[in-house]
């Protein structure tokens, strides 16, 4: 079993920089072609310019806490986005009042590679704990998951012995969600007798997830080893981030 999710993360330095410069080339002039905001903010942008760092670092830069104004000037998306009714598979409203859509590709949010480098893999199920109402942390993961060829439980948040119960009865390899909601999980399978022995593997973000409280569930896990723990501490300005 290859211990990379694909050739690409073992390109040359080189060769991995170059291929990123040109995909950013097309995604420039994809931009300006079809999002309104963009074919005005990068009005004076030659997309075929675009061919080093200093290049890149030039570019106008629209901040997250413009993003707000821009969509109430102008709904949905502020001209920020190429999707529309019927194309885009989703809608979501993100922290800060921001929509967002998801695209119909497979992995539209590219969080495959970093569940893989969490141990998951092709025939696990696994127990999605991330929220599936408004927000897209839900539907980040789970398209992830099914990249991979997992079978997803939907658990969302709250229900904690629910979760417990699901967890018990159809042994998922894997849980995914903040570490925080694992603990409480763990600690409420102790307090019912219950043990969940098939979690094996965890990919937890949208928090810290300091050594103490990476100790606190893996205490609680005793007799099971958690073969890796992705761990994506976020940026203050951001609301979810891979590995």
């Amino acid at each position: 079993m290859s211990e990379h999710y694909d050739a690409l993360e073992t390109r040359a330095p080189e060769l991995r920089e170059r291929e990123q410069f040109e995909q950013l080339r097309r995604q420039i002039a994809y931009a300006k072609a079809h999002a309104p905001d963009f074919t005005r903010t990068l009005a004076d942008v030659d997309p075929a310019s675009i061919t080093s760092r200093e290049a890149l670092a030039k570019l106008p830069v629209v901040r997250k806490s413009e993003l707000a104004e821009l969509q109430r000037a102008a709904r949905p998306f502020g001209g920020l986005a190429a999707a529309r009714w019927g194309v885009a598979r989703r809608v979501f409203a993100s922290p800060g009042g921001i929509y967002e859509p998801e695209g119909a590709a497979p992995d539209y949010w590219r969080f495959a590679r970093a569940l893989f480098a969490a141990g998951f893999r092709a025939g696990d199920l696994v127990h999605n704990c991330f929220s599936y109402h408004c927000t897209p942390a839900g539907s980040m993961l789970e398209t992830g998951a099914h990249a991979l060829g997992c079978t997803v439980f939907p658990g969302g948040t709250g229900q904690t012995e629910q979760q417990v119960a699901a967890m018990a009865d159809l042994q998922p390899a894997g849980y995914i969600g903040t570490p925080s909601f694992l603990r409480i999980i763990l600690e409420r399978a102790d307090e019912l007798g219950v043990k969940l022995p098939s979690l094996t593997k965890a990919m937890l973000s949208a928090e810290p997830f300091p050594p103490s409280l990476r100790e606190e569930i893996t205490q609680a896990l005793v007799s099971v080893t958690i073969d890796m723990l992705a761990q994506s501490r976020l940026p203050r300005d951001c609301d979810y981030i891979g590995l």
